[in-house]
């Protein structure tokens, strides 16, 4: 069975080189053939040579990219490119700060032998960022699920058959949102448990702001729902406190709105075009295995 994994990466090569090493250790059964593509997002450190073997790897190739397109389209172009490009049973995109654990994608493909045509999704049970951080979570998944209706306690680490990849790189909103696209395009997904881990060097790149992005994002692949509701919500709001309006109570309203501004901004960054173009981004190719 041939498993892709697609790692996005910009400047963090010190966390990839230590990713590609517990990677290179899993024990897995022989017939899961492991090839690693590092999506380069146009990083501006030096990339250092990579001169091991890696063994349990059958290959390994850096996609460079021309610009930076951001993560999410990082990953999409990368799905692009290994549907046209190249064969496999299975495409894991996993971030390579140590974020998502490597030792799970061997739950991954166990599950992968049980359910060979259905997308498998790493249900977030545990993570290790600060409290503060932790309830802003919580608040997104909440928010996310009562403007859209929709429950989505995962993120790119993801175990997708060949079909869903077809369905997703014909989906423009996986140019904007991969796990909003991911839960549009598939009704039935199986979770595993799992453990958001620490990163290998520096700071999460996952801040509060990034976080709010993030939320935004997969609202404005859910725009109807989002704006319907938000609708809903406001005349509502509205009604309750008509008697006692002042500034305080305006604060909520003022939110959505500009949340309202914000989904519809971003759901112009789903264009099509460009993803049907995307692999025109990709400068050259590092064969390194």
């Amino acid at each position: 069975m041939k498993i892709k994994i697609l790692i996005p990466i910009f400047n963090d090569w010190q966390s990839v080189l230590k990713l590609l090493d517990e990677i290179n250790n899993l024990s897995l059964d022989n017939e899961f053939e492991l090839s690693i593509f590092i999506l380069n997002d146009a990083s501006n450190f030096d990339r250092p040579n990579i001169k091991k073997s890696f063994e349990n790897i059958q290959s390994l190739k850096i996609l460079n990219m021309k610009h930076n397109q951001g993560h999410s389209r990082c990953i999409a172009t990368g799905l692009k490119y290994i549907f046209e490009k190249d064969d496999f049973d299975f495409a894991i995109p996993m971030d390579g700060d140590g974020e998502d654990r490597p030792e799970e994608i061997k739950i991954f493909l166990e599950q992968t032998k049980e359910s060979p045509k259905m997308p498998i999704v790493g249900e977030r049970i545990k993570r290790s960022e600060s409290v503060f951080f932790k309830i802003c979570y919580q608040l997104h998944k909440l928010t996310t699920l009562v403007f859209t209706g929709k429950s989505i306690k995962f993120g790119n680490y993801t175990c997708l058959p060949k079909s869903t990849v077809e369905k997703m790189i014909k989906e423009k909103s996986t140019w904007n949102s991969f796990s909003g696209s991911l839960k549009k395009i598939e009704n039935d997904l199986i979770s595993i448990p799992s453990i958001r881990g620490s990163r290998y060097f520096g700071p999460s790149k996952m801040n509060f702001m990034n976080l709010i992005k993030h939320s935004l994002s997969i609202m404005s692949v859910f725009r109807k729902t989002f704006l319907i509701r938000s609708a809903l919500f406001i005349v509502i709001y509205i009604l309750l406190i008509k008697s006692n309006a002042s500034i305080v109570t305006s604060v909520p309203l003022i939110l959505l709105l500009i949340a309202v501004y914000s989904v519809s901004n971003l759901a112009l960054r789903e264009n099509m075009e460009e993803f049907k173009n995307s692999l025109s981004q990709i400068k050259d190719i590092d064969q390194i295995k």
